[in-house]
């Protein structure tokens, strides 16, 4: 299967060649690390099979967080962990988009301003929330930053997991929506976010190169029902340690050409996109975060400053457990189902790998 890091390993010297004047260290590292994911470079292990005595080698991954080839076992365990963070409610996907006519001082000042619409939306969505006429409580959120749409164009935006009503703020209890269609009006939601925004920037000594007119559009916010959240935890678990695309969208390189798939929002129907090399790697690495840039944030109930009340909020949720004295043991059978089990084979599918030797970076050899 075509993957990132071929397209990289092929071209990567003809793009740095045409960009490397506009690399910063990060897109480097990134280009340098998706290269020689499972590669000697970042070393790794040998194993021998106690059958047939095949030797097989197992590269280490480069760990790097916008690689599309690491990260799956990470992304499982979030999953787990925020899984189990979710309240047993109702939820909303609220999506906040920064304009096109912001999207140059974006590129400019990454950090400040992907940091920014974070705590923007997340501050308008509470806002309204505290309004007694729509909710008046605390929400808890759960924010992702995404920086691509599924053609991979630079389009910052932030997915915000939303529960579907709150915390009282003076009275421990439960607070539903008023109106039981949506959280809070997208209108309103957009003007706050704009003005909040706004705010920020000012403080952040940012707003002077702002375009005027950016102040007179109307902000996209869209808001949708999101049952029980699962299924968007699942969608934003895709890209919480990686970006903008999988290989399994990826389709051929031929004579220098990089064909993808995606699907398109409005139509579902399939669309398909051929770029030159240097241009794919060039949109995929517009999506590199700059170091200290988080991905990933929790506000109103979800934060860590808000551990006791949510724990209050579960305790009203689920009813306390039943104390019991007795303790549960395992039994030998399933002591053994849960040790790790060794590795096949992949050659003979008989024997058991066993390690035979552990292989040291070969980080002196730039790939």
């Amino acid at each position: 299967m075509l993957e990132v890091a071929d397209i990289v390993r092929l071209h990567g010297a003809a793009y740095r060649e045409q960009y490397g004047d506009s690399l910063n260290p990060d897109r480097k590292r990134a280009l340098r690390d998706i290269a020689a994911c499972h590669t000697p470079f970042f070393g790794g292990h040998v194993y021998q099979c106690d059958h047939c005595r095949e030797k097989v080698f197992s590269y280490h991954s480069c760990r790097n967080r916008s690689c599309p080839k690491c990260h799956q076992d990470q992304t499982q365990r979030w999953l787990v962990r925020q899984r189990s963070r979710l309240l047993p409610c109702s939820y909303f996907l609220v999506t906040f988009t920064l304009p096109a006519q912001l999207r140059p001082l974006a590129r400019s000042h990454p950090k400040k301003i992907y940091g920014l619409l974070m705590k923007a939306a997340a501050d308008a969505l509470q806002t309204l929330a505290r309004d007694p006429s729509f909710l008046g409580a605390r929400l808890g959120i759960l924010a992702v930053l995404h920086t691509w749409t599924r053609a991979m164009l630079f389009h910052p935006h932030v997915h915000m997991l939303v529960t579907a009503g709150g915390l009282a703020p003076d009275d421990p209890s439960w607070v539903d929506p008023k109106h039981p269609r949506f959280l809070v009006p997208d209108p309103a939601l957009s003007v706050i976010f704009r003005a909040k925004f706004c705010a920020g920037l000012k403080k952040a000594g940012l707003l002077r190169f702002v375009p005027a007119g950016v102040w007179k559009i109307r902000w996209v916010v869209h808001s949708q029902h999101a049952g029980r959240g699962d299924k968007v935890l699942d969608y934003l678990g895709r890209y919480v340690f990686r970006i903008a695309i999988a290989n399994s969208r990826l389709e051929s390189l031929d004579n220098g050409i990089v064909r993808f798939r995606y699907r398109d929002n409005r139509s579902q129907h399939i669309r398909h996109v051929q770029l030159p090399a240097t241009e794919f790697i060039h949109r995929f690495l517009q999506h590199v975060l700059p170091k200290g840039a988080t991905k990933v944030r929790y506000y109103g109930l979800f934060s860590s400053a808000c551990h006791s009340r949510l724990d209050r909020v579960r305790q009203l949720f689920t009813p306390p457990p039943v104390p019991t004295t007795s303790a549960i043991v395992s039994t030998p059978e399933e002591s053994a189902a849960a040790a790790p089990q060794p590795r096949r084979c992949p050659n003979c599918h008989n024997g058991f790998l066993f390690l035979l030797e552990t292989l040291q970076p070969q980080r002196s050899r730039s790939p």
